[in-house]
């Protein structure tokens, strides 16, 4: 199979075994969740004003309305449950066993996952794993001996081409996901988004996706967020009402964050 004009290997999924190495060598499988835990990723759906958010093992699909400084007209498409029901193809594999930690939306109904170092080109829409799951530096060449080897905390699609801004820590860079090359040099997220400088974010961004509005991006830290206004090559970002808490600006997820408080699946049936 050919993907962006490259030849992709079919998708093996690992055994048993690997899975349980993996949970071994996590300490959160060993010792058990001990901190609240909101939004660990998120991707704009290739649907106008939906949006994909990966929370621990779960997922759900959300509508939203771009540009409102608080979101009225939210809800919830999908129930709050386990990925793996939504994406069988997930079930044996890292995602379904530890969630999606990032992601980006490239064309069409395709984007890029990633868990800890490892990651995989998926099309959502029809469940279907394209390339993957391989470690980032094979994934992406570029992004050997980087921060970003080992893990990458989030990621937005810029409105220029193929451009994707990935963050680590307080790491980022800009990416041509289709040439796989970097776009600029690896900077502190304060020296590309002067904004960001005295917030939660000047030291990192749990997730973020890019708005259906474009040269806007949702940005999520622990129980906050802040929706930035931004203009590729510039430093001349600005936020849009400041950040404040995800319950005050998305309704539909009062009662649900934080999400170690949830011990069944919460249903969009009202």
């Amino acid at each position: 199979m050919q993907i962006n004009g490259e030849e992709r290997g079919t998708h093996e999924e690992p055994s048993k075994d690997s899975l349980l190495d993996w949970y071994a060598r996590d300490p959160y499988a060993r010792e058990g969740l001990k901190v609240p835990k909101y939004i660990d990723s998120s991707f704009r759906s290739s649907t106008t004003n939906e949006v994909y958010f990966f929370l621990l093992d779960k997922f759900v699909r959300v509508y939203y309305t771009p540009g409102q400084e608080r979101q009225t007209d939210d809800k919830f498409l999908t129930d709050l449950s386990w990925i793996g029901y939504s994406f069988p193809s997930f079930r044996y594999n890292l995602f379904g066993a530890y969630g999606i930690d990032c992601a980006f939306d490239t064309e069409g109904n395709e984007a890029y996952i990633f868990y800890s170092e490892m990651c995989a080109y998926i099309d959502y829409a029809n469940d279907k794993i394209l390339s993957g799951l391989i470690t980032i530096e094979e994934m992406f060449p570029v992004l050997k001996d980087t921060v970003f080897e080992d893990g990458i905390d989030s990621a937005f699609r810029s409105s220029r081409g193929k451009e994707v801004y990935l963050f680590e820590r307080n790491k980022y860079c800009c990416m041509d996901y289709g040439s796989k090359q970097l776009v600029g040099p690896i900077r502190n997220i304060t020296d590309g988004f002067p904004v960001l400088k005295g917030t939660i974010f000047e030291d990192g961004i749990d997730a973020s996706f890019a708005s259906h509005k474009e040269n806007q991006v949702y940005l999520f830290k622990g129980e906050n967020y802040a929706v930035m206004n931004f203009i590729p090559g510039s430093t001349d970002d600005t936020l849009v009402d400041g950040v404040k808490p995800i319950i005050d600006g998305w309704s539909c997820f009062k009662g649900i964050l934080p999400l170690e408080n949830l011990e069944a699946e919460y249903s969009s049936d009202e």
